[in-house]
């Protein structure tokens, strides 16, 4: 049965998913980084950039996990890119160059609409303009029986918790404190929505926490 997921999304001890002051220099926020050690030197990172190497192990594992499987994604509009309100043109398509690393359906939350672009490997953007279930739907019709992932940022995943909707959330914990940034659960009381620790590993960048309910 297709679950919904969220996957390998980092966290800050105090909360954060992202940093401040997002931007195309800085498209984690400023030190937003620092949320992302455990992934950028394990094995699955690299192969996502077109490099060799990389550390395997818990973190890898978890990497591997967060994007292999899913027949479709949904991603806020900052996800996508830094432009705010209306297209200026059809340059811009998404952080990740010619060849993003979603190789499915991945369906861009948006108040603008814009043509389907597709992409080498297999991504295909759609932007969705009538909310998110219309968008949770589409990904379920091009799903099939695989999974589904909610890629963020934190104001998407916010959304489809509220919305009774994400099976599953995996966070990454990372061991910093950004002081402010991007709340994920900010409004959100997991524990009345029914989720539990199913799953904890800790590594020397991370403890990874799986929640579901």
């Amino acid at each position: 049965m297709t679950q919904v997921k969220v996957a390998g999304f980092g966290v800050s001890l105090d909360g954060f998913a992202a940093g401040t002051d997002q931007s195309l220099e800085h498209p984690l926020g400023l030190r937003g980084e620092e949320l992302f050690q455990w992934f950028f030197p394990t094995q699955t990172f690299r192969a996502m950039i077109g490099k060799e190497g990389g550390e395997t192990g818990p973190d890898d594992t978890f990497a591997r996990r967060a994007m292999d499987g899913f027949g479709a994604f949904i991603l806020g509009r900052n996800m996508f890119g830094p432009v705010r309100g209306e297209w200026p043109d059809d340059q811009w398509k998404g952080w990740w160059g010619d060849e993003p690393p979603y190789h499915a359906p991945t369906f861009v939350l948006t108040h603008y609409p814009r043509p389907p672009i597709e992409m080498l490997g297999g991504t295909t953007f759609h932007f969705i303009t009538e909310g998110i279930d219309v968008a949770l739907q589409k990904a379920r019709e091009a799903a099939g029986a695989k999974d589904i992932k909610i890629g963020g940022g934190a104001p998407t995943v916010r959304q489809y918790i509220q919305a009774g909707h994400v099976d599953q959330i995996h966070l990454a914990l990372a061991p910093a404190a950004l002081g402010q940034g991007e709340p994920l659960f900010a409004g959100i009381d997991l524990r009345a929505l029914g989720y539990r620790t199913v799953e904890h590993v800790a590594t020397e960048r991370a403890t990874h926490v799986v929640l579901a309910k």
